[in-house]
């Protein structure tokens, strides 16, 4: 069953599912579950009773040692740290490094989860191989954030964390361009940190944002001026700062970020929920159960307005608008509805006139 992927108007899916697209309001007029669950795959995974090529639901840091060992179960536990709920842990087989990565994603296909990271850096070509994957399951209806960084020598220079970011330029994918210092004074290289900040955005609830928010460190590992934040920020990179008395997140953006405009977590996170949701209700109560006539098009409108309504009650998104799609008649067994909505962002702006 194809279920939340795209489909073109003029080349219509054949399997039997519920499609949807996204179209900007400026594009038109022209063409007309459970969360906070984390994807972790383990290269090194000794000392504990995990095997090779399973998989584990991590709830809780013994569980992490237990299966992992405690030096390994460290990726683990920043993630749970950084709030996750779960933790879908994949211990990778000893393969050849290229047929690894391949392996991971494979595997990962066919699971549930929210956000995507890897435990460590890996080199370009297999970042780029990850944003392909990640596009690819957008277009087939599986929606999830990607969460990397870099080596403490590419945090060292934000121009090279900028340019990554440019380069691996998507809707879903967060690039950390700046690690920590802990309390102990060691450094967490943006790579690894990015562990933390996946666990970060899983936990966040879809109606609030990461931005300003506080993280256990002691420093970062590159303060960056003024000048270089707003430059990361137009460029799409997520930035942490030193403010003189915490550390926080900047900004909670995506990589498809320029200088007219942010692509915000929070508004991801809303429309992977909506991507994710409306199909999976679809899926389990309307396809090829309710007949297609007035009445069985009416409880589909009835059934995703009441979920939108309930996103509405919680400032996930305003004005929610359900009806059939007056271009494209709903016959045989095809329903074309057309859903729009206004998402909403948080306050992260605030200017003030004061007048004396």
């Amino acid at each position: 069953m194809a279920n939340g992927g795209q489909w073109d108007p003029i080349s219509l899916p054949v399997r039997p599912g519920l499609y949807l697209n996204f179209v900007e309001a400026a594009l038109a007029a022209i063409t007309g579950g459970p969360r906070g669950v984390v994807a972790l795959p383990l290269f090194n995974y000794t000392g504990g009773a995990a095997k090779s090529g399973e998989f584990y639901t991590i709830e809780g840091e013994a569980d992490a040692v237990e299966l992992f060992g405690s030096v390994n179960a460290k990726p683990v536990l920043n993630v749970l740290q950084g709030g996750a709920a779960e933790v879908l842990v994949y211990a990778v087989p000893e393969l050849e490094a290229t047929l690894q990565y391949v392996d991971i994603r494979d595997q990962y296909e066919a699971r549930p989860f929210n956000v995507f990271v890897y435990p460590q850096n890996v080199s370009p070509d297999e970042q780029d191989a990850t944003k392909a994957w990640v596009e690819r399951n957008r277009e087939e209806g599986k929606h999830f954030a990607w969460v990397l960084g870099g080596t403490s020598e590419e945090d060292a220079d934000p121009t090279v964390g900028n340019a990554r970011s440019v380069r691996l330029k998507d809707k879903y994918i967060v690039n950390l361009i700046v690690g920590g210092i802990t309390g102990a004074g060691d450094e967490i290289e943006s790579a690894v940190y990015a562990t933390y900040i996946a666990g970060l955005i899983a936990g966040t609830p879809i109606n609030k944002s990461i931005t300003y928010a506080d993280l256990p460190l002691a420093d970062v590992n590159k303060r960056l001026k003024n000048s270089e934040i707003v430059t990361a920020l137009t460029s799409g990179s997520l930035v942490l700062v030193n403010d003189g008395k915490t550390i926080k997140v900047e900004q909670g953006v995506t990589t498809d970020s320029d200088t007219s405009k942010r692509g915000k977590i929070r508004i991801m996170r809303a429309r992977q929920a909506v991507a994710t949701d409306i199909p999976e209700t679809a899926k389990n109560r309307y396809i090829g159960k309710v007949d297609n006539n007035p009445a069985g098009q009416v409880a589909l409108i009835s059934a995703i307005k009441a979920y939108l309504q309930t996103l509405e009650t919680n400032n996930v998104l305003m004005a929610p608008k359900v009806e059939l799609d007056a271009l494209r008649p709903s016959v045989g067994d095809s329903v074309f509805l057309a859903i729009s909505y206004v998402e909403v962002d948080s306050m992260e702006r605030i200017f003030l006139t004061i007048n004396v």
